[in-house]
């Protein structure tokens, strides 16, 4: 079967069972975010404090992620997924039951907790068993399992409120199940270790007879210009996709261009169908003519949407066109973020050389959590002192300072030497 999805095609096993595992993942948390305001508000408290158990889950997702990273290198990257997917599994559950106000908010950033440990250990396990010149498209086909989850979550998730305000978390306790269970099943650990002296005969950008662990082994790689650059353009597309963009698009809908507030919905669909088209192309790409070209493309497709965007909330004009330059704005900079799934991912890949490497992988995923932290609240303030233009601005200006990483750092992917 995974010889006819493109994203899967060529590849190993354990890519497949990765991205099945992100779609499943995925799926869950795009059933449960919808309802997770509702219940809290539920039990009488305030949208300021509602809001806090949402903020609760990224939270303990940004502060855990070290311990996930030193954990992934100490007992492994399967271990570490299935039981962070436990975790947030039974966290769930166990949500779902709560009986307070309180006993929600704890059981939320302890899934936090667990989602760290599944993202940190998942990505360093696919980053490890493709050799240099799949690492494009494995990070390709990983971010398509959380696309076509993400997309597909929320319908189902408005089904089962309907049914029950609980009904969405021992759902999401379900898919993690499953996806426990096919990480405990499929992810052979004498695949893996067969993989891993695969892509370490294949070579990598450190060796690894000189790699060292823990923080020495970040120090290390925060010595390369690839890998600050993978850093500052993650930080970029958790700041503007997953911070200014979903933070300030359903507001510009309503406020800048006095659309009703279904119009976002299409707008994040279209979104989410160009992104999909373009993850194959940015794969192979990223694998064919190297990482830093995909980079430069996907950093200044970024910057190209967010300026669109400040030139759409300045603009005078017609409605009509004031529509076709914002739905073009989100297909490029649905490009830049298919790009930008893709890249980086292969940088660090090719910095841990086919080794294990949980800070590296760790501290790459913080900063996009960061990012997306602080997207929503610089974008609100932002907006409420200066404008759409002001945030839509901030957000072009962080994508540029990127691209200048980008544009200097060296080129990780290793080719193969032809045979005589």
């Amino acid at each position: 079967m995974r010889r006819w999805i493109p994203l899967l095609r060529d590849l190993p096993v354990e890519v497949s069972v990765l991205a099945s595992i992100a779609f499943f993942v995925a799926l869950g948390f795009g059933i449960v975010i919808p309802s997770i305001p509702i219940f809290a508000e539920s039990f009488g408290v305030s949208a300021l404090a509602a809001s806090a158990v949402v903020s609760s889950f990224a939270l303990m997702r940004f502060v855990s992620s070290p311990l996930a990273g030193s954990w992934t290198n100490r007992f492994g990257e399967r271990i570490v997924l299935a039981t962070g997917l436990g975790v947030v599994a039974v966290s769930s559950l166990l949500a779902g039951l709560s009986q307070s106000y309180v006993q929600l908010l704890v059981l939320r950033g302890l899934g936090g907790v667990g989602s760290a440990m599944f993202t940190v250990s998942a990505l360093g396990l696919l980053l490890r068993v493709v050799d240099s010149g799949q690492r494009g498209q494995a990070s390709a086909a990983w971010q398509g399992g959380f696309l076509v989850g993400g997309v597909t979550g929320p319908a189902i998730g408005a089904v089962l409120l309907a049914i029950s305000i609980r009904a969405p978390f021992f759902f999401y306790a379900g898919t993690l199940a499953v996806a426990t269970v096919i990480a405990l099943v499929y992810l052979s650990p004498a695949r893996i270790a067969a993989r891993e002296e695969t892509v370490a005969e294949e070579g990598g950008v450190v060796p690894a007879e000189t790699r060292a662990g823990g923080w020495a082994e970040l120090r290390e790689a925060l010595g390369n210009g690839a890998y600050r650059a993978a850093l500052a353009v993650n930080l970029t597309a958790g700041l503007t996709a997953f911070g200014l963009r979903a933070a300030l698009i359903p507001l510009f809908v309503v406020q800048g261009l006095k659309q009703g507030p279904s119009l976002s919905g299409w707008a994040f669909l279209v979104a989410a169908i160009a992104q999909a088209c373009f993850l194959v192309p940015a794969g192979r790409l990223t694998d064919l003519r190297g990482r830093r070209p995909a980079m430069i493309i996907g950093t200044s497709a970024t910057v190209v949407g967010m300026v669109m965007l400040m030139a759409d909330d300045l603009a005078s004009g017609s409605v009509s066109l004031a529509l076709v330059v914002f739905f073009a704005s989100m297909v490029v900079m649905s490009v830049g973020t298919a790009f930008l799934g893709s890249a980086p991912s292969a940088v660090v890949g090719d910095i841990m050389g086919g080794r294990q490497g949980g800070s590296v992988v760790a501290t790459y995923q913080m900063v996009s959590d960061l990012g997306a932290v602080i997207g929503p609240l610089l974008g609100g303030l932002l907006l409420d002192l200066y404008g759409f233009e002001w945030a839509f601005g901030v957000g072009a200006a962080v994508a540029a300072i990127a691209l200048v990483f980008v544009l200097v750092m060296p080129e990780t992917l290793r080719k193969p030497t032809p045979s005589r």
